[in-house]
């Protein structure tokens, strides 16, 4: 048998792929433990996981749709709130559930070698699983309301990888940093229930006024958000540059987060 070494990692270096792919074990471990223990123990089972975005959804309808009167651009305004939950869940659960897995697992973190960027990507996968069975009643809605996506549904796992990139990259920055500081574990639900209504989720884009539209138009949670909507009610495209941004941004965003876990990997042992 050959000799492994082990050696910590440089500064500002990205993660060693192959490494990542040989412990894809764990990964696959980490996360099927993590729904395990999310669906074993609730009394609701998977229904919570469609309760949250249909009582968001209803909620918004009446103070949105009905209260303030905005509009939705001719969908129905449940259906289009039901939309941008779904989206905005899938960001959020990326985030919230990444940033404390290395603290909640620092028995194994500070024992057990292994690629320490597994566990906050781990969490992911839970997440996907909540996003497709709340997708499913999506689908189940379109046909109620009777509205037919057009061929961007066939884009819509591409937003979808996207907005995971751009949340785990958030949430390896916010796990790692918590590692030292806890207050992270205060600080990251609160800037998300900020961002929950400084992006356009329970509301159209046209909505706000014109002189706030370009800060929402340099804001990637929108431009997520319309090609979400586009991909599956067929409101109007977003721009060719949001697009290509939409990419640019988040796959920089995941790069930056690996680079900033990979910078703080190093103190683990000495703080956790």
């Amino acid at each position: 048998m050959g000799t492994i070494v082990i050696t910590p990692p440089r500064r500002f270096s990205l993660p060693r792929v192959p490494e990542l792919w040989e412990a894809r074990e764990v990964l696959y471990q980490f996360g099927r433990r993590d729904v395990i223990l999310r669906y074993r123990q609730t009394a609701v089972g998977v229904t919570w996981v469609l309760l949250q975005p249909v009582v968001a959804a209803g909620i918004f309808s009446v103070v949105f749709g009905r209260v303030a009167g905005l509009d939705s651009g001719g969908v129905p305004y449940f259906l289009f709130s039901y939309t941008g939950m779904l989206a905005w869940n899938l960001f959020a659960g990326v985030i919230t559930r990444a940033a404390p897995s290395l603290v909640s697992n620092q028995a194994l973190v500070s024992k057990v070698f292994f690629p320490r960027m597994l566990v906050p990507l781990a969490t992911t996968l839970s997440v996907l699983l909540d996003f497709v069975v709340a997708l499913g009643l999506g689908a189940v809605l379109l046909v109620v309301y009777d509205v037919t996506p057009g061929w961007a549904v066939l884009l819509l796992p591409a937003w979808v990888v996207l907005m995971v990139l751009l949340g785990a990259g958030i949430g390896l920055a916010a796990s790692a940093v918590m590692v030292k500081y806890r207050d992270v574990a205060y600080i990251v639900p609160w800037l998300v229930q900020v961002l929950l209504f400084a992006a356009p989720v329970a509301y159209a884009l046209d909505s706000v006024p014109a002189n706030l539209q370009p800060l929402y138009s340099l804001n990637p949670l929108t431009w997520l958000l319309e090609e979400f909507r586009w991909s599956l009610l067929g409101t109007p495209a977003p721009e060719p540059w949001q697009i290509g941004a939409s990419v640019v941004v988040c796959v920089g965003v995941f790069v930056a987060g690996a680079l900033v876990f990979q910078q703080l990997e190093r103190e683990f042992a000495d703080v956790i």
